[in-house]
């Protein structure tokens, strides 16, 4: 379904726009560098340390988006349905209305879940970006080619991967014939998104400031005892999710623009209202001034102009030679597994 803004788009780039875009791009470049940067050589030591503090240090990142929309730029979030329970491992569906729906669905996790545990699905493409791709690979999200003979080798080596290290992940995929069955899964959300009025539709409509007022989630959480595991029923189980979505979505735009009524789903929020501003204000006031104090460092000490230089060439070479983090991480916990079975067969042995 494609639906045009309802409101024309301002010509120049907003103030808001601009603000919005530059805050994330300086947060996570910088971020990448001088925070995440000095915790890479753990990933050689123990992976699973490693992906517990990068984990926590990319979510209070995530917050950010959530704060710029909410308090910068007046977006309002409604999420009704199911709701979440705070910490299992589950596989998020949700259609994609527009290229930035991963990004607002952080505003329905910061009060429904843990958004350390999130990973998303993505085009391998975006690894590349600076800043953003950088922190994405830290992060291990899961990059794909949008081949699924190609990519359902590494799909299962990240997820086995996280299983290994008994980390708790809440994957967000938009499904073309994925498989959605597991036996480390406790359930499966399935969210629908709409926006009632605006619909920005490209990063260069968030830019002109086209923000959307309000953000409606409905989520429908689905057991994974509830769920087929024959292929054949799978993939008829997922094409009736979609018909019911299509069909939600038919009401809400026909309708009142509005899935139910708020706060009547089965699980409530993890976080009140008053702790969520109490992140949000945080956020703002930690991912405004962290960027400055960044270019302040780099001027005045010669020691940081070095360390972001070689960690610039590092970002970019590793990829170019291994792939992305999440690979080198990846063949790190496995090489590391492999000594841990040698040195129990030798004890065994002995």
């Amino acid at each position: 379904m494609s639906c045009r803004s309802g409101n024309t788009t301002e010509a120049m780039v907003s103030w808001k726009g601009m603000y919005f875009a530059l805050a994330l791009f300086l947060g996570s470049f910088f971020g990448s560098i001088f925070m995440l940067g000095p915790f890479l050589p753990l990933m050689f030591i123990s992976p699973a340390w490693y992906r517990w503090i990068t984990d926590c240090i990319v979510a209070t990142w995530l917050t950010l988006p959530v704060a710029l929309l909410e308090m910068v730029c007046g977006s309002k979030v409604v999420v009704t349905g199911d709701g979440f329970v705070p910490g299992e491992r589950s596989v998020i569906i949700m259609n994609h209305r527009t290229r930035m729906d991963w990004m607002f669905l952080w505003n329905c996790l910061l009060r429904y879940s843990y958004l350390r545990l999130e990973k998303i699905c993505l085009k391998s493409s975006l690894k590349s970006i600076p800043g953003f791709g950088w922190a994405m690979q830290v992060a291990a999200f899961v990059f794909i080619q949008r081949k699924w003979e190609d990519d359902k080798s590494h799909f299962e080596k990240m997820l086995d991967y996280f299983c290994d290290i008994r980390e708790p992940l809440q994957l967000l995929i938009f499904p073309e014939g994925t498989d959605l069955t597991g036996d480390n899964l406790d359930a499966i959300h399935d969210i629908t998104v709409a926006y009632p009025q605006n619909i920005p539709q490209t990063e260069k409509h968030l830019l002109q400031g086209n923000f959307p007022r309000e953000i409606h989630f409905h989520v429908q959480r689905y057991p994974i005892e509830t769920v087929p595991t024959c292929k054949e029923e799978l993939e008829r189980w997922c094409r009736q999710r979609w018909e019911e979505k299509e069909e939600r979505l038919r009401r809400f735009y026909e309708g009142g623009r509005r899935f139910g009524a708020a706060g009547q789903g089965a699980v409530p929020p993890c976080k009140s209202e008053l702790r969520v501003l109490a992140v949000k204000c945080a956020s703002l006031l930690y991912w405004t001034a962290f960027p400055l104090g960044a270019l302040a460092l780099l001027y005045l000490c010669s020691f940081a102009q070095w360390y972001c230089a070689a960690m610039l060439v590092f970002f970019v070479v590793q990829q170019k030679v291994f792939g992305g983090l999440e690979l080198i991480e990846l063949a790190c916990h496995r090489y590391l597994k492999k000594q841990q079975k040698f040195r129990e067969a030798k004890v065994k042995i002995n």
